[in-house]
């Protein structure tokens, strides 16, 4: 006699999920905040919004990203509980460059088969780095999709809410001519451009994720995987320092990531005015440079795909730099600055000079 077709036999473990989800309660009971109501079970996350009555007009913002093909290094690695920062970077930090303080976050793993110890450990550090931006995690979805991914592939997705008051929204018509540009240091790659630098390490050049490389002190892969510097509560603590009589010095932020250093500038500065960046205020990371020199990789290109080394920027007026700086310092955030705003036409931000050695 045939047997009959089970979810199981077809390749998705519901128990497996269950012990997952066991795993994971003690972290994510960590990443919470006095408005979350409830735990982990329910089908949706509840977050007491009454707070947001203290506004004078809350404005939510959210924002959406994945982690994108860094997930294949930490795959490669079986090294699971660093990436939760790279998602969260690529959320929160989105939602902090118009002053928006992250609230709640959710997020979505998908795999080939449920491994629950593995699923755990991506959680614990999703967990770790909401702590780290001020955001509760409160709610997720783990989904097994056998025959759409390997047992052992498996991407990350996440979401956030954040909230800012309407008169203290951060952007381009903030901006002045004069201001400066100060540039806060990335932690290395972060998370963007990794189909660039998969090729180059892994196709051409043949590297494997084990070899130690003097320049970067430490093996290939462990570089490759350091985690993403999450912004938020810094940014968030830099405004309110700079804020104390009302008429914020700080006008606009925008978060380095996909598309580099001049595009993503570019987008806060109105059209009136461009921007003018000195590359030699700052020394890249040895692992930009790497990319480069073993793809053949041209400048312009490394520049529109990578960070370079600056992970985040401030654009504000010119009396505040100094305590800007010395207020990133004491949170352990290096920063500089590495341009100014010109009352040229144009919108753009252009990349001048050489970087230093």
């Amino acid at each position: 006699m045939t047997e009959g077709a089970s979810y199981a036999a077809a390749g998705v473990d519901i128990e497996a999920g269950d012990r997952a989800v066991e795993l994971m309660k003690e972290w994510v009971a960590k990443a919470t905040r006095p408005e979350v109501v409830g735990g982990l079970g329910g089908f949706a996350g509840l977050f007491d919004a009454s707070a947001l009555t203290a506004y004078r007009r809350p404005l939510l913002a959210t924002s959406t990203d994945g982690i994108g093909t860094k997930v294949q290094i930490a795959q490669r690695m079986d090294k699971h509980d660093t990436i939760g920062f790279d998602l969260v970077g690529m959320v929160v930090d989105d939602l902090v460059v118009c002053g928006a303080e992250p609230l709640f976050m959710t997020d979505y793993i998908c795999t080939g088969k449920v491994v629950p110890e593995t699923i755990a450990q991506i959680v614990k550090g999703i967990a770790e780095a909401c702590v780290e931006a001020g955001t509760a995690l409160v709610g997720g979805e783990t989904a097994e999709h056998p025959g759409l991914l390997g047992a052992d592939e498996y991407d990350v997705a996440g979401a956030s809410t954040g909230v800012v008051e309407a008169d203290e929204l951060l952007g381009a018509e903030r901006v002045r001519a004069g201001d400066v540009v100060v540039a806060m240091a990335s932690s290395g790659l972060h998370s963007n451009g990794y189909s660039l630098v998969r090729h180059v390490f892994f196709d051409r050049a043949k590297w494997a994720l084990d070899r130690e490389v003097p320049e970067l002190g430490t093996t290939l892969g462990e570089t490759l995987l350091t985690p993403t510097r999450v912004y938020a509560k810094h940014c968030l603590e830099l405004i309110r320092a700079l804020n104390k009589d009302g008429n914020s010095p700080l006008h606009a932020m925008s978060h380095i990531t996909g598309g580099g250093f001049a595009a993503n500038l570019a987008r806060v500065i109105p059209a009136e005015f461009s921007v003018r960046i000195d590359r030699s205020t700052w020394t890249p990371a040895p692992i930009f440079g790497l990319v480069g020199e073993l793809g053949s990789v041209q400048l312009l290109e490394l520049e529109k795909t990578l960070n370079m080394g600056a992970g985040m920027v401030a654009v504000l007026d010119q009396s505040a730099a100094d305590a800007a700086i010395a207020e990133l310092a004491a949170r352990d955030i290096p920063a500089w600055v590495c341009g100014e705003v010109l009352a040229a036409p144009g919108g753009a931000a252009t990349l001048e000079g050489s970087y230093a050695k």
